[in-house]
């Protein structure tokens, strides 16, 4: 059994991760700020702390817990705020997240594994699907700031040992995703679309990304924990997915039109995303297993069930 901290544990894929883990028979310490992620999907297992990841006191919460190993996927995600608020984005995504790393390396944490972005650390990539080697020339502060950390981790294993592994994930949907938190399109589509609300499309809809549903992100998660690689690994699905495809796909599941407004693009967003998995599968042992028609199933079923009408 070992000791694990899940910064960022009481978020969509956070607290997925902390289940997953509390079920494996390990002790889970979560902190979080509870500014995305909701309090009551923390496992009622795991140890909580309500802490800004930049906070002096994490130092503290190092010290008395001391653990074996880190997650550290705390952080702001949305790229749009990140093109409005820069130095907020750094604070957090570069800073914060430093904050984590300087504490890993002072208590001799094993390893930390580090959430990070395919979606946008390679800009307007011209290789579809994206390989690990594709230059990272991010079009959004988010991207440049998780990139930034990328870097850090990579100095601290070469000058300190810190052991670690990063994890660049397409854009990841499933259940406990929500609107007004760490929203992804479908979220807000599937949120607004239960409600019986309006949602926004920002662009002509032909835009694609590579959605891959927050099950196999967990696993891709949990296998990095013990494996032996100090780089990048992608977790995607190598499929090409539009928002005009989303929509018929949510459609197609609840039986009913949903209701669109389709407005202007918004600054930093790239025209394309799709991630090749061939090294998580050659590194990891994995591939996505669950299909996106399905995947939106069973992320409108949870939100029939939980979404207040």
């Amino acid at each position: 059994m070992s000791k694990i901290l899940v910064s960022g544990g009481a978020g969509f894929i956070g607290s997925t991760l902390v289940d997953k883990l509390i079920l494996a028979g390990n002790q889970v310490v979560v902190i979080d700020n509870l500014f995305s992620g909701r309090q009551d999907y923390i496992n009622p297992a795991a140890k909580f702390y309500k802490i800004d990841i930049g906070s002096p006191e994490i130092s503290e919460i190092f010290k008395t817990e001391k653990f074996d190993f880190v997650y550290h996927l705390a952080a702001q995600i949305e790229v749009s705020k990140s093109m409005i608020d820069p130095i907020r984005d750094n604070q957090v995504n570069v800073l914060g997240a430093w904050n984590i790393l300087e504490n890993c390396r002072l208590n001799n944490i094993k390893k930390i594994i580090f959430s990070s972005t395919g979606g946008a650390i390679y800009g307007e990539a011209d290789e579809i699907p994206t390989t690990e080697s594709f230059p990272a020339y991010p079009i959004s502060f988010y991207g440049i700031h998780k990139l930034t950390f990328e870097k850090y981790l990579n100095c601290y294993y070469r000058v300190y040992g810190l052991d670690y592994t990063i994890l660049r994930f397409a854009n990841v949907y499933g259940p406990r995703q929500f609107k007004g938190g760490e929203a992804g399109v479908i979220a807000i589509f599937i949120d607004n679309a239960v409600k019986g609300l309006e949602s926004i499309q920002y662009g002509d809809g032909k835009q694609t990304r590579d959605f891959v549903y927050v099950d196999d992100v967990i696993e891709g998660l949990y296998l990095a924990k013990d494996i032996t690689c100090h780089g990048e690994i992608n977790i995607g699905s190598e499929i090409e997915t539009n928002l005009l495809d989303i929509r018929r796909d949510i459609e197609k599941a609840l039986g009913r039109k949903i209701i669109v407004k389709e407005v202007s693009g918004k600054p930093g967003e790239q025209r394309r995303s799709c991630l090749s998995y061939r090294r998580a599968k050659e590194v990891l042992n994995w591939e996505p297993k669950i299909k996106l028609e399905e995947g939106i199933k069973r992320t409108i079923e949870w939100a029939q069930k939980n979404i207040k009408q």
